[in-house]
């Protein structure tokens, strides 16, 4: 045991009554809904690099947190594992994600970062056996060393395109080797900043390749698992190629993979691209590549990403709508990619962010499952559409032009409007909120 999180005790879940800052509200992991334990649906994970390797940095100031284990040594490696295991048992997550430089030293060539993987890895297996902590997602980061600063996959250099496979290479069989239940490749710098330097389809053929190699690799292992895309639109690059759902879905289809790779998709990402959650949730339902969520938010009042802890219930009670249309989770869950702010800097802080951010998904979960349940949402929209389930609606999509005119015509056709009732269906989700 550590002294991180000295006299902080396991958080228990007391009730909406409870005025004890380190209790649980609304997530009672043992709580039945819908059929199932609510920890079996959220399968909440916490993120490893935000909570255990960021020091608190931003483009305008250096490093606010002071933490006992920065640095680039594996007992200090060892020592952050310690603390993040120690965490994930005060709040009880079933599940952790990672990069690769998140948890080990940077080494001098990919021979000793390798290494150093192999040996944090063997901790963590051991950690894991102990605690029941389990891995949702392991990853590579292929974007904060300056070798990536032109892309990893798209990098114009056949080197760093090299370095970039054998990396996952690496990466996978540590996810592969800790029981990890997906696999996940977010491009952080999968893009251009000016076109002036850059050849697009090339760039786009690599991208392509590498996550053919991904897939077939996984084969090759027999790794049951799930390998899911991250979208995000921007920043740091001014375009990526991942933009959002369906230009991840547009590239999958381009290069045969539709059927093999899902999404992970981020809250703030979604906001960034220009869409809501939720639109980027179902149209992953709608096209049958529904896998994972990053649970977070974004100031409103920023244009970037600020990956800040979630608290807005409604927001999330329309998320978590979609993921339980789409059949709730399989291998997926939600893992907190969030950050402390610079200024919060007790390891207080850390243990309440993530009991607040777990109380409101529980909320939004509870209030999504009734409002499923209930069915009147899904009754209003059915009954929106109800014209096209007769046999006059269904035969439209059969037709032609010229034989739609003649029913037109024969039949004096002449519609007019009819009220979407918006707003009657947002106080409708206010009433379960």
């Amino acid at each position: 045991m550590t002294d991180f999180f000295n006299g902080i005790s396991k958080i228990k879940y007391e009730g909406p009554q409870s005025d004890n800052d380190f209790a649980f509200r609304h997530y009672n992991p043992d709580e039945v809904v819908m059929g199932k334990r609510m920890e079996e649906h959220l399968r909440f994970g916490a993120a490893y690099w935000h909570s255990f390797a960021w020091p608190g940095a931003d483009p305008f100031g250096s490093e606010t947190f002071e933490r006992p284990w920065f640095g680039d040594t594996l007992d200090l490696a060892k020592l952050k594992a310690d603390v993040a295991f120690e965490m994930f048992d005060i709040l009880g997550v079933p599940y952790y994600c990672f990069h690769d430089a998140d948890v080990r030293p940077e080494g001098a060539d990919f021979a000793e970062n390798t290494r150093n993987l192999e040996a944090i890895v063997d901790y963590f297996a051991e950690k894991q056996e102990t605690t029941g902590t389990k891995l949702l997602w392991g990853t590579a980061n292929l974007f904060s060393h300056r070798r990536f600063m032109s892309g990893a996959a798209t990098n114009p250099d056949p080197d760093v395109f090299a370095f970039s496979a054998a990396t996952i290479k690496t990466c996978m069989d540590a996810t592969i080797k800790l029981g990890g239940e997906n696999y996940v490749l977010w491009g952080g710098r999968e893009g251009y900043e000016t076109l002036l330097n850059t050849d697009m389809g090339r760039e786009r053929q690599q991208a392509g390749r590498m996550l053919q190699m991904v897939v077939d690799y996984k084969y090759k292992m027999g790794y049951k698992g799930a390998i899911l895309i991250e979208p995000k639109p921007q920043e740091p690059t001014k375009h990526q190629y991942d933009f959002d759902v369906a230009t991840v879905y547009g590239f999958l289809k381009d290069f045969g993979l539709e059927g093999e790779v899902q999404v992970n998709i981020e809250q703030g990402h979604a906001i960034l691209a220009g869409h809501s959650f939720e639109h980027e949730l179902a149209l992953a339902r709608e096209l049958g590549i529904f896998g994972s969520i990053d649970m977070n938010r974004n100031d409103y009042q920023s244009g970037w990403d600020t990956d800040q802890f979630p608290n807005n219930v409604p927001e999330m009670t329309l998320a978590y709508y979609e993921v339980l249309r789409a059949g709730g989770f399989k291998t997926g869950g939600t893992n907190f990619d969030s950050k402390l702010r610079r200024q919060s800097i007790d390891p207080e802080d850390l243990i309440l962010a993530h009991v607040g951010g777990m109380d409101a998904c529980a909320a939004g979960f509870k209030a999504a499952a009734a409002m499923l349940a209930d069915g009147k949402l899904e009754a209003a929209r059915d009954a929106r559409y109800a014209g096209w389930e007769t046999d006059a609606g269904k035969s439209l999509l059969d037709s032609d032009l010229n034989a739609i005119t003649a029913r037109v015509l024969n039949e004096g056709i002449n519609p007019t409007p009819k009220s979407g009732r918006q707003e009657r269906l947002e106080n409708l989700v206010n009433r379960y909120t």
